[in-house]
């Protein structure tokens, strides 16, 4: 069975065909990193620009890498949520076009379940179930219970910044470019993580919940001083190592240490990864070592980040589970519940 995925939830356009759930025929993907650098972010109305301008470009390098037709696809799959409305909006109408012209069943897919769905695809074994679900990105951080590829259960996220996010505002403190997660890890890896004292968001409520707001003004009152007034001179790069290193070890101990809360208190004891985040070198070696009775399931560098081979897997078990697809008056949302 033949799935055309197609993900545009912010500033990526991307579309691939996906064999049966799994094998991956061709997945393009046509970034936005040159357009948004300028600006330390993503500008929603360009980026929809953009989307507009390569879709069909995209699908079309999508089809002859994978060296089948239009008429050969069995099911259209495509990320309705959660995302920028009208990245989404572009995306899930190719999608419906494509199934009216075609007379193909569509199915829309929750772009963050596919994440974690990313990490399936890259292992031969599928994890046992139900396992934990770790999700790191640029727009979100959570972590769910994962009863199967069809069940999803919301423990914690965070109530403030995405922990992508906050490293993309530390580097832009910092001064270095966007996206800044790897700029981030590359200056880290010669700082000192101890220098200085940071540590995550703690919830008076929620021991499981993530906050990094308040670690990211730590940061910039280290880098600037109280009330954001210059003091003195402006760091060092010795310093700004240090800061880096500081920065991204209190970030992921505090992670690690509520992903090892979590799976003690629901009994799981295999976890499974998505998102852009966990290509984080220092954030892969520090849960092999703090976490040494887990079993760890991460994704390939080439599906941690947004693409369309996640969306048409995980489209392709959702259609196979519900014995049809989704009616074209699906809509897209920005806010999205787990299954």
């Amino acid at each position: 069975m033949l799935t055309l995925g197609i993900e545009s939830t912010c500033d990526e356009t991307a579309c691939a065909i996906v064999k049966n759930g799994k094998e991956i025929l061709s997945n393009v993907v046509s970034s936005q990193i040159d357009l948004h650098a300028e600006y330390g972010g993503v500008v929603p109305e360009l980026a929809c620009r953009r989307h507009v301008d390569v879709m069909i470009p995209v699908i079309k390098e999508a089809l002859k890498l994978a060296n089948v037709s239009l008429q050969e696809i069995d099911l259209i799959a495509v990320a309705h949520g959660p995302g920028l409305i009208g990245a989404l909006l572009i995306g899930l109408n190719a999608a419906k076009g494509l199934s009216i012209a075609l007379e193909k069943p569509f199915i829309g897919v929750n772009h963050i379940e596919a994440h974690l769905y990313a990490a399936i695809m890259s292992q031969d074994q599928e994890p046992s179930f139900p396992c934990l679900g770790v999700i790191l990105s640029g727009g979100h951080t959570a972590l769910v219970i994962m009863h199967s590829l069809d069940k999803f259960t919301l423990i914690s996220q965070t109530v403030d910044d995405a922990i992508g996010e906050a490293f993309d505002k530390v580097a832009k403190l910092l001064g270095l470019p966007y996206p800044g997660g790897p700029q981030i890890e590359k200056l880290a890896e010669n700082g000192d993580p101890r220098k200085y004292p940071f540590k995550g968001g703690r919830l008076k409520n929620d021991p499981l919940g993530f906050s990094f707001s308040g670690l990211k003004t730590a940061v910039l009152y280290t880098i600037k001083g109280q009330n954001n007034r210059l003091e003195g001179d402006t760091p060092s790069h010795k310093e700004m190592r240090d800061i880096a290193a500081s920065f991204q070890s209190a970030a992921f101990e505090d992670l690690i240490k509520k992903t090892l809360l979590a799976a003690h208190q629901y009994g799981l004891t295999e976890v499974v990864f998505g998102g852009g985040v966990t290509n984080n070198r220092y954030l892969r070696t520090l849960f092999t070592k703090l976490a040494p009775s887990l079993k760890l399931h991460w994704p390939t560098f080439e599906l941690s980040l947004d693409n369309a081979a996640m969306i048409a897997g995980l489209g392709y078990h959702r259609y196979l589970a519900n014995g049809c697809g989704d009616s074209l008056e699906l809509e897209a949302l920005t806010r999205i519940a787990f299954m």
